[in-house]
């Protein structure tokens, strides 16, 4: 997430009558992998560590369900690992507790799911906390962050008054489900035309529509929406501000204790000045936060 905290994700899809919101959404079996970390070594803290529930602490193991690519959160590099300033960020937190993290590819909508039936622990993808998603887990919030726009460098794309243009978007993400079709009933409400939405089962396509010229501008969260405009070299550029900004959190099971023991993580790597290292990396320390909250959604 790029420069200005914050962001906004969310879709909210019914998934064996649990919702299953999605966010940073593509689609990928679910299968195991394991991630380099760019970040500082994060030691066992034994106070924090004795937090954690007893079947996760006995398996050794922190089991964390992510939905890639969503640059520069979570994404492979060109070895096939999974890496980001999501990934860097967990691998301090579960180093903290003494985990190994053992990491799960999974559709972005069935990972509050499989948190509520067991198998994974925590989801780490990009999830914005909304009241809506706290009915079906917890969070523990992390970063801020929220939604940006890019165009084409020079076109002039005004994410307030883009009536009918072409805007790409990540598929299930809250830019598809809410806030381009709000935009886009203003503009048929004002006798305009309307905003076409064009989604993508991944960023990376999104953000390619705008480079080849396929749609006129992309919306996206703002780390994601910095980024590529860092990776484009020059082909893209910021349309407007960073605006609705919500806290991103990890979701785990409604009432686990584990969510006290990831913001005690947090909290120690904000303090040891870690948590900045990191974002730092990635060039997001305009999303810090000074303390994490459990449920600090906004709305």
């Amino acid at each position: 997430m790029p420069v200005g905290k914050k962001w906004r994700l969310a879709a909210v899809l019914a998934a064996t009558g649990a919702l299953a919101l999605s966010g940073c959404g593509t689609t990928s079996e679910t299968s195991e992998s394991s991630a380099t970390s760019a970040a500082p070594n994060a030691s066992k803290v034994e106070d924090i560590a004795s937090t954690v529930p007893e079947d996760i602490k006995s398996s050794g193991k922190l089991i964390i369900g992510v939905n890639i690519p969503y640059k520069p959160n979570e994404f492979k590099d060109e070895s096939g690992k999974i890496v980001g300033f999501d990934v860097d960020l967990m691998n301090a937190i579960a180093g903290t507790l003494g985990l190994t993290p053992e990491y799960r590819e999974a559709d972005f909508a069935k990972i509050i799911p499989s948190i509520q039936g067991g198998t994974f622990n925590v989801g780490m993808s990009s999830f914005t906390d909304t009241k809506e998603r706290e009915e079906s887990v917890d969070f523990v919030t992390y970063f801020s962050a929220g939604t940006s726009w890019a165009q084409k460098t020079g076109a002039g794309i005004d994410p307030n008054n883009a009536c009918g243009k072409k805007v790409a978007v990540q598929a299930t993400t809250t830019q598809e489900t809410d806030e381009l079709p709000a935009k886009s009933k203003a503009c048929t409400d004002a006798g305009k035309p309307a905003i076409e939405i064009v989604p993508f089962d991944g960023q990376d396509a999104a953000t390619n529509a705008v480079v080849l010229g396929q749609t006129d501008a992309m919306s996206a969260d703002s780390p994601v929406t910095m980024y590529a405009i860092k990776e484009t070299g020059g082909k893209l550029e910021a349309a407007g501000e960073v605006f609705d900004s919500a806290p991103y959190g990890w979701p785990v099971k409604k009432g686990s204790p584990l969510a006290q023991s990831l913001q005690k993580a947090l909290e120690h790597l904000i303090e040891t000045g870690d948590y900045k290292k990191i974002a730092e990396n990635w060039g997001l320390q305009d999303g810090l936060i000074d303390k994490p909250v459990i449920n600090g959604a906004t709305s």
